[in-house]
């Protein structure tokens, strides 16, 4: 299947705004010599509001933009999208896909000793039932208690990632959570990584927090590994981000999830 892909072609991740960032800066650390491509929906975002219909219609046109620039993988980074439009881009694509539900899945039944799992994301991924029905396809035993977390996002926007107000709010969300004696919580939105210390100390040492981000780079680069896809090239990757608008505050945010330098920003005008 895979014998038309060629090693040197860069990573497609995408999302429907900044948060797929911080995968894109998993994988910089988990594989320096790849390039990326990723793409942004801002102009559109948030999807959680709008239609499954309209979901996978933004999806398919965003992966089809990837694929025309000859990616070797394409990675759905946006839980939301991978909730609703995981299967309406893996019928489409000639590349593997990979989506950060799946990844956070897997990962959490490898950390997790009592099958209890918790899982946090927007009320969109929460409601679609995503992260309970791929965990149970794998481990029909495991009991998954999710709560909806509205404020993270807009908390994490505004960089509030240590802050009494934000510190209060998850202490308030994970109280259901932990009441159910979960051993694992998966962090089920691409915003909440910026938030990992301070979650972690909400939750308490005994829990462990599966990173969706670092667990979309650890499935990457193992994919890489299967399909003989690592780059050969030991050069400096290079790094390229499509956006639908550049709104205001964008780099401020972009450069916070990425941790670096926000370079070679390309406006999409569809």
């Amino acid at each position: 299947m895979n014998s038309h892909l060629d090693p040197r072609s860069p990573i497609g991740v995408f999302d429907s705004g900044v948060g797929g960032l911080t995968v894109v800066r998993a994988l910089m650390e988990r594989l320096p010599f790849e390039s990326i491509h990723y793409f942004g929906d801002t102009a559109r975002v948030p999807y959680g509001v709008k239609s499954v219909q309209t979901i996978a219609h933004y999806t398919t046109q965003i992966a089809e933009f990837l694929l025309e620039k000859r990616v070797k993988v394409l990675i759905i980074a946006c839980n939301t999208m991978a909730a609703v439009a995981s299967q309406v881009v893996r019928d489409l694509s000639p590349t593997p896909v990979l989506d950060v539900i799946e990844a956070g899945a897997l990962t959490a039944l490898a950390a997790t000793q009592s099958r209890r799992i918790g899982v946090i994301g927007t009320p969109t991924t929460i409601n679609s039932n995503a992260y309970s029905r791929a965990i149970h396809a794998i481990e029909p035993d495991a009991r998954i208690f999710s709560q909806a977390c509205a404020l993270f996002v807009p908390l994490v926007e505004e960089g509030w990632l240590d802050h009494p107000v934000t510190r209060l709010t998850a202490q308030e969300y994970l109280k259901p959570v932990l009441a159910e004696q979960v051993d694992t919580l998966v962090l089920g939105c691409t915003h909440y990584p910026l938030l990992k210390p301070l979650l972690q100390e909400a939750a308490g040492p005994a829990i462990t927090l599966v990173d969706s981000a670092e667990a979309m780079a650890e499935q990457t680069a193992a994919l890489l590994t299967d399909l003989n896809l690592h780059n050969p090239e030991r050069t400096p990757p290079d790094y390229h981000y499509w956006v639908t608008d550049v709104p205001l505050r964008f780099q401020t945010i972009g450069e916070r999830f990425l941790g670096r330098g926000l370079n070679n920003v390309h406006v999409v005008a569809w």
